[in-house]
């Protein structure tokens, strides 16, 4: 990370809190029906599904999953990195804090409230992980879980594209669901691209899980910069394209791209991208139910859209909101909704937080972000 000042950009803060908090209504959207088919949704809900947000199996409407979860942590351990080399003056601790983030996100999962911090732990750190709505767990990814367990942290100028050393055949929809903060601290596709493939690969080792978390930090942060969704995705492609094993995730985006084209989106459409629980699956369904309701008027439609198929409706919307919020910002995501999502005042802080930090150096207090 070179620490290269964004400036103060109204537009650009609005997109970083959109995608957060996009994300979130997407992922709280999806929660309720992730495990039904599109016929068991229709004949719950209705023949157009899901219209609005619902309640989940414990009566609760707008909670969020380890999607939102884990993004946030992914959030955390960028501003702590960046924090880290602006104060220290050594960059490359990038993967090293991020794979501390998220296994203070492992925390919430095996704890129902904040460990004790031992005295030379540098993991139980930082105010997010004091957070008490997140600690719940809500049906976390198992290659997520198991790969923390592992205790990889991958070389931050290692190859990509490569397998990795955890979970080498998984490439499940957990490395992407987490990886629109990437493209969102304004250094560029390649960088972001770089740095989601790699920690992709904390727990995931199939190289497409990496490339597919890579793409979706490159079109975040192609829309971060004002290209509109189309432009963002095919230049996305491009970048995509340059490392070995991309066919996979290049095949059915390329899919997603022309099925938008092909006019009236449909929940059969949809389906015929796959279901979600992979990478490449979730991240083309997104991008093609954002692709096909390009128009700021049609952010709900787009999000309804991504979560009514018989799939991983969760990480679908959550994707999708991610991508929909970067392009419009925060001020288009859909106001009533927005008000029932769990932990929104969280998120929107947060977001708040890395674009201060990747606009200046921020001297934080040391409980918020410490330097470690």
């Amino acid at each position: 990370m070179n620490g290269t000042p964004w400036g103060h950009s109204a537009t650009r803060r609005a997109r970083v809190r959109g995608s957060l908090l996009g994300g979130a209504i997407g992922d709280a959207l999806g929660n309720p029906v992730e495990f039904l088919s599109l016929s068991g949704i229709r004949r719950t809900y209705g023949e157009q599904g899901v219209r609005e947000p619902v309640a989940d199996g414990d009566g609760v409407v707008g909670r969020v999953t380890d999607d939102t979860q884990m993004t946030l942590f992914t959030a955390e351990g960028l501003i702590r990195a960046h924090s880290r080399a602006m104060s220290k003056g050594i960059g490359g601790a990038e993967t090293a804090m991020v794979r501390n983030a998220y296994l203070r996100w492992l925390d919430t999962q095996n704890h129902p409230s904040p460990p004790a911090r031992g005295r030379d732990d540098l993991v139980r750190t930082g105010w997010l992980r004091q957070q008490r709505f997140l600690y719940a767990r809500r049906a976390p990814g198992n290659a997520c879980l198991t790969g923390l367990a592992a205790g990889h942290t991958p070389d931050p100028t290692g190859p990509i594209g490569l397998p990795g050393p955890v979970n080498t055949g998984s490439k499940g929809c957990g490395t992407v669901m987490r990886s629109a903060p990437f493209g969102l601290i304004g250094e560029g596709a390649a960088t972001g691209f770089a740095l989601a493939a790699r920690c992709a690969q904390i727990t995931h080792g199939h190289p497409t899980g990496a490339l597919a978390a890579g793409a979706l930090a490159a079109i975040i942060a192609h829309l971060l910069e004002g290209d509109s969704m189309a432009g963002a995705v095919l230049r996305a492609m491009e970048l995509l394209a340059r490392h070995p094993g991309h066919e996979e995730t290049t095949a059915v985006l390329r899919a997603a791209v022309d099925l938008a084209a092909q006019g009236a989106p449909t929940a059969e459409k949809v389906e015929s991208l796959g279901a979600g629980w992979v990478a490449e699956e979730a991240l083309a369904i997104a991008v093609y139910c954002a692709l096909v309701l390009p128009g700021a008027d049609d952010v709900a439609e787009s999000l309804l859209l991504s979560v009514n198929h018989s799939g991983d409706s969760d990480s679908t919307g959550s994707v999708c909101g991610n991508l929909l919020g970067a392009h419009h910002g925060d001020v288009q995501l859909p106001p009533s909704w927005l008000v029932l999502t769990e932990g929104r005042a969280v998120i929107a802080e947060l977001a708040d937080d890395l674009c201060l930090e990747f606009e200046q150096a921020v001297a934080w207090p040391q409980e918020r972000y410490p330097v470690c």
